[in-house]
């Protein structure tokens, strides 16, 4: 067993070496003193401090310090107990000074020689171990670090002391002219991001990491480039959000993804302003299974809610959710609820014993060529299904309705967009019915990666399957989000609460798909695999609106939220209205459907559908 693992002989050398120190003080101060003796009052000087230090090392703990990791802290809990200690002792010498005859400088030099020798021996022992592994793993990935910030500097020291990970960080880059040229973490900054190539072939890089949390997607794309030109495998730590629970280690290195090269700057929010209507709330999520309503349970959870309840038509997906947060979050209290939104009975059902204080609608058909063939299915679920939940928080006085709407519903070119866009409708008219205390708003944003059924895992399947990639268009574009980020943006639209409005999310600029593709085929490591364009399909654009043509937008307190400019809507028109469609959609009449769809919205693009 080594001195640095015992816990008894660290404590022992310990107060070795501090007595050394307090006899190397004396010798300093009286170089004459071991040529002639040591007297007994340095005798008792020295049984006095070691008494002193072995006192303050119990209390400290420093005994119990692993010195192979030792670091910052565990060095200032040691001058900490190294101050006081001398402090104790100058204290003592002076009461004492008759028996002791103690020159006054011999406590403040013994505690500077005292820390130096403890400390020492700690450092000696972290490096050694260190060297030891470090001649266990003699291959080691040379790692060239982009972003010389503070993640880059934690995740070299992380490798530094890691050497068994296998990684050798050999400098930075960084486009900050202060650090160019400068050292951190002993480490050279290279140069800009630009010379990448250039550094990473001098300095024998066999790897690029990009260490910048709050990097854009441009600039991964940037570097991406650039690693890829210098034909050196390139990997990443997380995003800001994904690192704010921990500090970053080793484990949150991993490849580069699609929502790394088009994500954007990190949305701050105002976790006041949330806290504030979740804290100490029943809260419900329809369609908590899916991908938007279970990563928007994920955000609730952090807010302390008094009660989650998981409502939803797969009992497979709100079993999982309800497994996760039994596992990630045990002290939160929540309920599985298997059920529909079109059954107004059993959300009665929900409502009426558990008395829900905010809703988050996110329960929806939401498939654009699916909903052409089968249009009643599309009005039943996201227009009759959401009127019962209106009602419903109308009834039983909750303060707070979320709708989660979508980008396809603005200017609605298909059934399923059109139907979205009444579901706002039936929301803002249900928010002209609501009492002072209630606020009901919708929040528009658009395509989400990763989302069941979505583009990107559509595309991945593709690939696996050998190709082709299918795109429906070359000029089709859309906007995109992370699932993460759009769940955050709709918690801070619920904190808005402006009853009525409908908040349209900042969704950055539009993406073309064909690039898209592109993309995910080289990410993937793929080979030979084709993008063919196959058309566009019943019901879709070539390109996305977050806004109708008579719609303006208002600013809000957040800058990445915006508030639509509707049209008042009569509920009593909305109502009537309603009872119509639902009719046809129970006798499923799908061209009285459309029929009723484009007197109901007067911005329609239905000419164009078949």
């Amino acid at each position: 067993m080594s001195v640095t693992s015992n816990t008894p002989l660290k404590f022992l050398l310990d107060l070795a070496l501090w007595g050394s120190a307090a006899l190397l003080a004396y010798a300093f101060r009286q170089p004459g003193l071991v040529r002639l003796g040591i007297p007994m009052s340095v005798w008792g000087y020295l049984l006095l401090s070691v008494l002193v230090m072995a006192m303050l090392e119990g209390r400290y703990g420093l005994h119990r310090q692993t010195w192979r990791r030792v670091g910052v802290l565990d060095l200032n809990m040691l001058a900490r107990a190294v101050a006081l200690a001398t402090l104790v002792m100058f204290a003592l010498g002076f009461v004492l000074q008759t028996w002791l005859q103690l020159p006054r400088s011999v406590p403040v030099l013994a505690g500077v020689l005292g820390f130096l020798l403890m400390g020492g021996a700690r450092l000696v022992a972290r490096r050694t171990s260190e060297r030891v592994r470090l001649q266990a793993t003699p291959l080691r990935q040379r790692v060239l670090i982009v972003g010389a910030g503070e993640a880059g500097s934690l995740i070299a020291r992380e490798m530094q002391r890691h050497p068994e990970a296998g990684l050798d960080p050999i400098g930075f880059l960084d486009d900050q002219p202060g650090k160019v040229r400068q050292r951190v973490v002993g480490l050279p900054v290279f140069g800009r991001v630009e010379e990448l190539v250039e550094v990473a072939q001098r300095e024998g890089a066999q790897e690029i990491l990009i260490a910048v949390p709050s990097a854009a997607g441009e600039f991964v794309r940037r570097v991406v480039d650039l690693a890829r030109d210098a034909g050196l495998r390139y990997r990443i730590i997380p995003g800001v959000f994904e690192i704010l629970s921990g500090d970053v280690n080793i484990n949150q290195i991993r490849d580069v993804n699609l929502e790394d090269l088009l994500r954007r700057p990190p949305v701050h929010l105002n976790t006041a302003e949330i806290a504030g209507y979740l804290c100490g709330r029943v809260v419900l999520v329809t369609g908590a299974g899916g991908s938007i309503g279970s990563e928007i349970v994920r955000q609730i959870v952090s807010f302390a809610p008094e009660m989650v309840l998981l409502f939803g038509r797969g009992e497979n997906s709100i079993f999982g959710i309800q497994q996760e947060l039994l596992r990630r979050w045990p002290d939160i209290k929540q309920v599985g609820l298997i059920g529909d939104v079109r059954d107004e009975a059993r959300l009665r059902a929900v409502f009426e014993q558990y008395r829900p204080e905010v809703v988050f609608h996110a329960a929806a058909h939401k498939h654009v060529p699916l909903m052409e063939e089968t249009p009643s299915e599309a009005i039943l679920n996201n227009v009759v299904g959401t009127q019962n939940v209106v009602e419903l928080c109308l009834e039983y006085g909750v303060t707070r309705l979320v709708n989660i709407s979508t980008d396809k519903a603005v200017n609605p070119t298909s059934v399923m967009g059109a139907s979205k866009r009444i579901a706002e409708m039936v929301v803002s008219a249900g928010a002209a019915r609501a009492r002072e205390t209630q606020a009901f708003v919708s929040v528009r944003f658009g395509n989400v990666l990763g989302s069941r059924g979505s583009v990107v895992p559509t595309f991945m399947a593709q690939i696996r399957a050998g190709g082709p990639i299918t795109v429906t268009h070359p000029d089709m574009v859309r906007y995109f989000m992370t699932i993460p980020e759009a769940a955050r943006l709709v918690l801070q639209a619920g904190g808005l609460a402006e009853n009525g409005k409908v908040y349209v999310l900042n969704m950055g600029d539009p993406v073309k798909i064909a690039d898209l593709a592109h993309d995910v085929i080289r990410l993937s490591g793929a080979q030979n695999v084709d993008v063919v364009y196959s058309g566009i399909r019943p019901g879709e654009k070539l390109y996305e609106e977050l806004l109708t043509s008579g719609e303006g937008i208002d600013a809000t307190t957040h800058s990445e939220i915006f508030s639509a400019k509707l049209d008042a809507v009569a509920p009593e028109f909305i109502a009537s209205r309603l009872h119509t469609l639902r009719a046809y959609a129970l006798h499923n009449d799908a061209e009285a459907i459309r029929r009723e769809l484009r007197r109901l919205i007067p911005e329609n693009k239905f000419g164009s559908i078949r």
